[in-house]
């Protein structure tokens, strides 16, 4: 069964971003505009987790999550533009499980997720657990410490080499041209152009392939962009 999400914020350009990225994932994805809805619809439904903006019209992030934990223990992830550490100490003392601050990197999000509800399934049932790493055929990409090895060598990425790796073995065979994944890695209001995608591409496959001019990971789709094979 998909996970359940409720997306809560009241810019509807974000929530259709992560919405469309978290069901890209094969989750199933709620929303809300404001605290008044947001407390209906948790109160309403069973979630898996519930991404909660702390400014919010009608009732504010932290008195949601407040009220919410007056009936549920599921899992909430505060999302803060201001940054300041009392707003972030303020949500984990209201019962937030984990913070982001805007902007944030969608991959870093759900990076975020899914290691909430890793944790979830753990301690609901031990059988449940997603794993931890991914491997393929010698290629070992470990979520949690965010690092990859080659046939149990380290390969040194950066966190964007990283985030493009683990977007592209996430969904093997699926062709991503430049602007989706310079919109997905990098985020759609970064200002560089696509030759950053080809750029980091190159490096990564001089770091993860024996052969980088014959790559076995990752192949171009001429004219098109890169996938993992």
């Amino acid at each position: 069964m998909a996970n359940r999400i409720l997306v809560v914020d009241d810019e509807k350009l974000i929530i259709k971003g992560i919405k469309f990225s978290l069901e890209q994932d094969g989750m199933q994805v709620d929303a809300a505009y404001d605290g008044e809805e947001a407390l209906r619809l948790a109160a309403a439904n069973e979630y898996n987790l519930i991404l909660l903006d702390v400014m919010l019209p009608k009732i504010d992030g932290l008195a949601v999550c407040q009220q919410i934990r007056e009936f549920s223990g599921v899992p909430i992830i505060m999302v803060t533009a201001k940054g300041e550490d009392m707003d972030k100490i303020m949500g984990l003392e209201y019962g937030a499980d984990d913070y982001l601050t805007k902007p944030f990197n969608i991959l870093e999000l759900k990076a975020r997720i899914r290691a909430i509800l890793r944790r979830s399934a753990r301690l609901g049932d031990g059988n449940a657990e997603k794993a931890s790493k991914v491997t393929i055929r010698g290629l070992e990409l470990d979520y949690d410490s965010r690092r990859v090895f080659i046939e149990g060598k380290e390969a040194n990425l950066t966190a964007k080499e990283f985030d493009l790796l683990e977007l592209l073995m996430e969904n093997p065979g699926r062709v991503y041209s430049r602007e989706a994944l310079l919109n997905t890695v990098w985020g759609f209001d970064y200002p560089g152009d696509i030759r950053t995608v080809d750029v980091h591409v190159r490096r990564l496959r001089e770091k993860i392939e024996k052969n980088s001019s014959d790559p076995l990971y990752i192949n171009t789709k001429w004219g098109v962009g890169y996938y993992f094979n």
